[in-house]
């Protein structure tokens, strides 16, 4: 079983509104977003504060003064997550770059454990 599948049963994995949005946005087969819109309102969510924007843009000026360009809904994720202290699962390689400056961490996953010897 992979780290995401794992998390999900788990119930260890948690959503925010803006990326819920990522995944939903583009898919055009309206059965197809109906039912990952489904399964998405299964998972529980981390919600956004007036105060989470703040940390964001902060978050910003922080990486663009160490030379680090990130997105508005990156930073918005990084600013929930801290607040939260979550840490971030993604595959996305920006956020290595944001969590060399900012106060968040990513997710690492668990070691896989080795067949039994035969």
């Amino acid at each position: 079983m992979d780290e995401w599948t794992r998390l999900v049963r788990s119930g260890e994995a948690v959503l925010v509104g803006p990326i819920r949005q990522e995944i939903l946005s583009g898919i055009r087969d309206e059965r197809s977003f109906t039912a990952i819109q489904e399964i998405l309102g299964d998972f529980r969510y981390l919600e956004i504060q007036p105060f989470d924007y703040d940390q964001a843009a902060r978050f910003f000026n922080v990486c663009r003064a160490r030379g680090v360009s990130g997105t508005a809904i990156d930073l918005l994720v990084c600013a929930v997550a801290h607040r939260f202290d979550v840490a971030i699962f993604t595959t996305d390689t920006d956020f290595q770059r944001y969590a060399s400056h900012l106060e968040i961490r990513l997710h690492e996953s668990l070691p896989r454990s080795s067949p039994a010897p035969d």
